[in-house]
Parts: C-alpha cells; sequence; structure tokens
C-alpha cells in the first residue's frame, strides 16, 4: 500500500516490497523540475558516477545482478550519446533497486538507499529533509506497532483471568493447598503452552537459558491474539467437562487453524484508530 510524505512543499510517495521501503524518483524530481520529471530521471542516470552506484548496490543485495551488463553500461555512461531509461536498466540487468510502474500511481521508485543518493543529487538540502521526514513517519509506526503489541499483550492477560477463573470453578476442589492449586494453574497454562508453542515453560526455559522471562513474553502478535482465543476456548471446554487429553488435541487443531489464517492476512491484527 502507498504511503505519501511531503517534503519542502513536494508529495513523496513510497511503499514497502519485501519488508524494504521503495520511495518515488519520478516525485523526488518534481521539487527540480515539477513539469518534465521523466527527464530529470534519466539525466541522473546518463552519469557514471550513478552508474557505479547502482551497481555497487546490486552487487551487495542481489545475487541475479548481470555484471556484464553492468560494465557495459559503466563504459557507455558519461558520453554524449549515452542514453539510459529506468526500464532499460532493470531489464538488462536484472536490478532490483529500481522499479518502474505504469498508471496513474506509476513512475520509477527505487529502493530507500537509492533514493536518498538520488535526493543528494538533486538538493543536499531537500535529501535532509527527506530523510528527516522518512525517519519521522517510520518512528510513528514503530510507536504504532508496539502500542498494537502492548493491546495484544493486555488482551491476552485479560483473557488469563477468565481462563483461571474457570479453572478455579470447575477444576480446583474445596479445601486445595496453594502449592497444588499453583499447578494446577501452571499445568492448565503449559496446556495452552503445548497447543500454541509445541512445549511447556520449563521446555522453553531448558532450550532459553538466558532469556528473561517465559515463553509468552517473545511472543508476536500473531500468536498473542491466538493465545487470546485458545485462552477462552479453553476455559468454555473446561465448563463442558471435557478432559484434558481431548481438550489439547482440540486447542492444538484450533491453535494450526487460525495461526494460519493470521499469518496469511495480517490487517486482522491492526488496531482501527481511527
Amino acid at each position: 500500500m502507498q504511503q505519501k510524505i511531503k517534503v519542502l512543499g513536494t508529495e513523496i510517495t513510497f511503499y514497502p516490497r519485501q519488508k524494504e521501503d521503495y520511495i518515488s524518483l519520478t516525485d523526488i524530481a518534481r521539487y527540480k523540475h515539477p513539469n518534465e520529471p521523466r527527464d530529470v530521471v534519466k539525466n541522473w542516470l546518463r552519469t557514471k558516477s550513478t552508474i557505479e552506484f547502482l551497481g555497487l548496490w546490486e552487487k551487495i543485495n542481489n545475487l541475479e545482478f548481470k555484471e556484464v551488463e553492468f560494465d557495459l553500461f559503466r563504459n557507455l555512461a558519461g558520453g554524449n550519446a549515452f542514453v539510459l531509461t529506468p526500464q532499460k536498466w532493470i531489464e538488462a540487468t536484472r536490478a532490483i533497486g529500481l522499479t518502474s510502474k505504469s498508471g496513474n500511481k506509476g513512475g520509477t521508485f527505487a529502493h530507500k538507499d537509492i533514493a536518498f543518493e538520488f535526493a543528494s543529487w538533486i538538493s543536499a538540502e531537500f535529501k535532509l529533509f527527506l530523510i528527516k521526514e522518512f525517519q519521522r513517519l517510520k518512528a510513528e509506526e514503530n510507536e504504532r506497532r508496539n502500542l498494537d503489541w502492548d493491546i495484544k499483550r493486555n488482551l491476552a492477560k485479560i483473557n488469563y483471568h477468565i481462563h483461571t477463573n474457570a479453572i478455579k470453578r470447575h477444576l480446583i476442589p474445596e479445601r486445595i493447598s496453594r502449592s497444588a492449586e499453583n499447578l494446577i494453574y501452571a499445568t492448565e497454562a503449559d496446556l495452552l503452552n503445548l497447543a500454541l508453542f509445541g512445549m511447556t515453560t520449563k521446555e522453553w526455559r531448558d532450550k532459553n537459558p538466558h532469556q528473561e522471562g517465559n515463553i509468552r513474553d517473545y511472543a508476536d502478535m500473531s500468536q498473542l491474539v491466538c493465545l487470546s482465543n485458545l485462552e477462552n476456548l479453553n476455559a468454555y471446554f473446561i465448563t463442558e467437562n471435557m478432559d484434558k487429553s481431548t481438550r489439547l488435541e482440540r486447542l492444538n487443531d484450533l491453535a494450526i487453524e487460525q495461526m494460519t489464517i493470521l499469518t496469511k492476512n495480517n490487517k486482522l491484527l491492526l488496531v482501527n484508530k481511527s
């Protein structure tokens, strides 16, 4: 999904691609030449320093980069007759640092490393403000993600209380000792851990002796949402007098089903802040 930021009065579009951000070079070029941004991009691609920078970036990040074709472009770069379009660069070298899109939302996009380099060629001032605005937006996104995680963690805690109340009402005999009561709670918590994580708290600690906290503290948002659901379901299964082995089997099946859905559609985990 495309997003926009405004830098020195110019609207800049960017979008995520394979967990990396790609920024519109066409939009950046409009800061220098509002009417012919494509020509600005092509002029930048003509220079030898640009070709060398793009080639170095691809060598570092792209195993399928065609270095023979890159050497050809590098030898020709800077000449009066040399012309290079983003499409030609991408097709000839299998470059991944640039992308070219057609249509109303199209243009030339580049990995942020390359986009910042292009912005520096346009204007040192523009590059500085672009980086600052981009970093500000990313900081806000990180804050939202952390808030989302906290909300899911608190939801899991709330459901945990529902879960423990069901255990207390249906599984704990009267006048039980405190140590025996805690053992029942821990056993039921590990039932959920086995269903979702495939291991008990002790098994996790044995495998992670240097980690603080417990297995649930390292759960991602998908797992926390699933855990909340499993706690509610286990509370219901307990009230239905379902035996532990059957509950574990049912909860494990449900965990697999829910995690498959959640990991395929992360949008389900977003908190609507509107």
